[in-house]
């Protein structure tokens, strides 16, 4: 049984096959004075894991909380239903929530608890490798309003984050490259070693072989913390992890957070634009452009979402980044590429919605 560990400043990170074996001893070591524990959970998730779970916290009272996971369901109500529910079954801040799914169920359930009797004990178990390469890092917790994506939330650190890497093999591969999106970011961003790791490795990482899988989500890790343990309430060098999200976050409201187009899909369409205005505007070269877009072609990123290319459809999506929760005044702050490795100063390339129009305009 291999399970890596990683520190982050304020919380460890557990990955590997049978990672989840290491719940009981991490909710005694983090949560000493628990009696309660809700579990929040997927409905998709298999049951064996569930069934694992209880057995593993036998020592406790255990309640869990079905949830039919969707964009739609991470809202105030939602929340509100989850909330009522603690008080009524007299939850204290030393007792623990656990949430077991993807981001939209760790982003909820994070919420919950840092908002219940202001912050109780909260330990994540993100089920899809989107979750565990990205949301279930950094400490943003958050819902949805009407007005666009996780526009209501906090800043709140679990007490242990434990990445089952065998939850991910119940996952179809569209949700698989919808993780590998994030990892390939945090590559294009940060680390051109990691980046041409990814050029050899995608298709065994994609295909869940052990030894690549754990060092991809490994380094995805490292890299995402070395931007929020600086950066943890996102004033600056933060930012930059919103390369292609800007895009990314529009077109997914364009699109109302419908099972169309994924975030992760939506994140390599956001991406590709963001390096093609970045070569548009001469910030990098032809060969960055060419390197990006070869590992797109080879292992067929985009395969089935040439709709979502045209140009009609990412005008018409422009207007929602009006809305977006990172905007402090009436232009849009673009993260745009230098190169394999670095990106632009955050602040430094803003625009007025009608702006990136045009940009849009002459780049289609």
């Amino acid at each position: 049984m291999e399970i890596n560990q990683l520190k982050a400043k304020n919380y460890s990170i557990l990955v590997g096959k049978n990672s989840i074996s290491c719940l009981a001893s991490e909710v005694r070591n983090h949560c000493p004075k628990c009696k309660k524990i809700a579990v929040v959970i997927d409905k998709k998730i298999p049951k064996k894991f569930l069934v694992r779970i209880k057995k593993n916290l036998k020592k406790y009272k255990v309640f869990i909380f079905f949830i039919s996971s969707s964009e739609k369901i991470k809202n105030l109500e939602q929340t509100n239903f989850l909330i009522n529910k603690l008080l009524e079954l007299n939850f204290n801040r030393s007792d623990l929530i656990i949430a077991l799914g993807g981001g939209i169920i760790g982003d909820m359930t994070g919420f919950v608890a840092s908002i219940f009797k202001r912050g109780i004990n909260f330990i994540n178990l993100p089920s899809t490798l989107l979750s565990q390469v990205d949301s279930c890092i950094g400490g943003k917790t958050g819902i949805n309003s009407k007005h666009g994506k996780n526009l209501i939330g906090s800043f709140y650190n679990p007490k242990v984050v434990i990445s089952e890497t065998e939850l991910l093999k119940s996952l179809p591969k569209r949700e698989i490259i919808c993780g590998y999106a994030e990892i390939l970011k945090h590559a294009i961003i940060n680390d051109k070693k990691f980046f041409n790791f990814l050029k050899k490795n995608t298709k065994n990482l994609i295909l869940l072989e052990n030894k690549t899988l754990n060092q991809s989500i490994l380094k995805s890790c490292k890299i995402k913390l070395n931007f929020t343990e600086k950066d943890f309430k996102e004033k600056s060098l933060r930012m930059r992890l919103n390369f292609g999200h800007t895009f990314a976050h529009a077109l997914e409201i364009q699109n109302k957070y419908s099972n169309k187009l994924n975030h992760g899909e939506a994140v390599l369409i956001g991406m590709l634009i963001a390096t093609r205005v970045s070569k548009f505007k001469n910030l990098c070269s032809n060969n960055t452009l060419a390197q990006v877009e070869n590992l797109y072609q080879k292992f067929s990123l985009t395969k089935n979402l040439n709709k979502y290319f045209k140009k009609k459809e990412i005008l018409k999506s422009i207007k929602f980044m009006k809305n977006d929760k990172k905007k402090d005044d009436e232009k849009v702050s673009l993260i745009l590429l230098n190169n394999i490795g670095k990106t632009t100063v955050p602040g430094k390339f803003k625009y007025k919605i009608n702006q990136i129009e045009n940009l849009i305009k002459d780049l289609f």
